[in-house]
């Protein structure tokens, strides 16, 4: 079991991360609360989780316990996979989805893309407990995602967030449509912004 892996930053995505430990390159998926945090990073420090399944080995990183914790929960949920759970954590900061969970707001949480209205009540009745009693309440500080782009030229956002979009699973042309509309509205609004705007709107 990989509890983390720390070195240097060497590709960054709002969907993916690439660290370079001794020569070995790691591709992790990440959500875009951990993309903030270690945006404009040289070298970071990834907490892992690893998914390993017949076809596939993936690793899912994370800028802190906190969020790997509350990844760890959702996918304990019958129906939530790790694209889901990251999905969740992408829209909503980690202070924010143990703020939802808590206070049953079943309305928010439905607000993220593929979770439905029996999704979110089985997320707040499976996991409104575990937060409570967890060390997740102890640490309600959102991982902060203020970082703007150095360049926040539009067309260069407008790449990142459609990329970022597909390969959350959402297609192309309707992800291009919703990011063009978004960046009309906001020109000089960061990626970050951007996806979680069209996360909400596809």
């Amino acid at each position: 079991m990989i509890e983390y892996v720390r070195g240097e930053l060497v590709e960054l995505g709002p969907a993916t991360a690439v660290i370079d430990c001794n020569g070995v390159g790691y591709l992790f998926n990440i959500s875009l609360n951990t993309y903030s945090a270690i945006q404009g990073k040289k070298t970071c420090k990834l907490y892992v989780y690893e998914a390993i399944r017949e076809d596939a080995y993936v690793l899912y990183g994370f800028a802190d316990k906190q969020e790997r914790e509350l990844f760890l929960l959702l996918i304990s949920v019958s129906g939530i996979g790790g694209n889901t759970a990251r999905m969740i954590l992408s829209a909503l900061s980690p202070a924010e989805l143990v703020n939802v969970i808590s206070t049953e707001n079943v309305t928010l949480l439905k607000s993220v893309k593929g979770i439905g209205l029996k999704t979110a009540q089985r997320i707040i009745v499976d996991l409104k407990d575990k937060i409570k009693t967890g060390a997740v309440a102890a640490t309600g500080n959102a991982v902060a995602s203020g970082g703007t782009l150095l360049s926040a030229v539009n067309t260069e956002v407008q790449e990142e967030a459609i990329s970022a979009l597909t390969m959350l699973g959402f297609a192309q042309a309707p992800s291009q449509k919703v990011v063009l509309a978004i960046l009309k509205e906001e020109p000089t609004a960061p990626v970050e912004q951007v996806i979680k705007q069209a996360l909400k709107r596809l």
